[in-house]
């Protein structure tokens, strides 16, 4: 009968059989992604030949100093409004109508499109014309919408 196993020996690889299993698998690494190695090793050599890579090089030792002046330039009240209003624009074009949107937009190009026709045929409007266009359902609507959009504003910027 055999004798029963009662030690088990852990195989710990030394330094140099490390270091080889290493290698190994760099160049097993390097062969299986050859392609790629070199479109890496290309693109680099194109960063240096055109000083692109040196400029990242000496940005990324003036790192602290770049901050410094970003941090000042951002905090100087010009971008600060910038920032605010675009917050406020944000915030007013989250809450409009996204369909009442689409419409205005679509009106406007529309309109763009007739004011230049009319520019083209160089007609002069008399006010018996204007007088009569009132009559015109397109017309009054936009009139319409334009008199109640300054209703609006006027509310608007009377609310404190």
């Amino acid at each position: 009968m055999a004798k029963p196993i009662a030690t088990i020996r852990k195989q710990i690889p030394t330094e140099n059989e490390r270091k080889k299993q290493s290698l190994d698998q760099l160049s097993a690494d390097l062969a299986e992604n050859d392609a790629a190695l070199k479109k890496t090793i290309e693109i680099v050599r194109e960063l240096h030949d055109s000083g692109i890579l040196e400029a990242v090089q000496s940005m990324l030792k003036a790192k602290e100093s770049i901050a410094k002046i970003v941090l000042n330039q951002a905090t100087r009240e010009p971008v600060t409004n910038l920032i605010n209003n675009l917050m406020g624009a944000a915030g007013l074009l989250t809450s409009l109508d996204t369909e009442l949107t689409k419409k205005l937009a679509g009106s406007v190009v529309q309109g763009m499109d007739e004011g230049s026709k009319h520019l083209q045929s160089n007609n002069k409007i008399s006010m018996f014309d204007l007088l009569k266009v009132l009559n015109d359902p397109d017309i009054n609507r936009a009139i319409g919408f334009g008199i109640y959009f300054m209703k609006g504003l006027g509310k608007g910027l009377k609310e404190e």
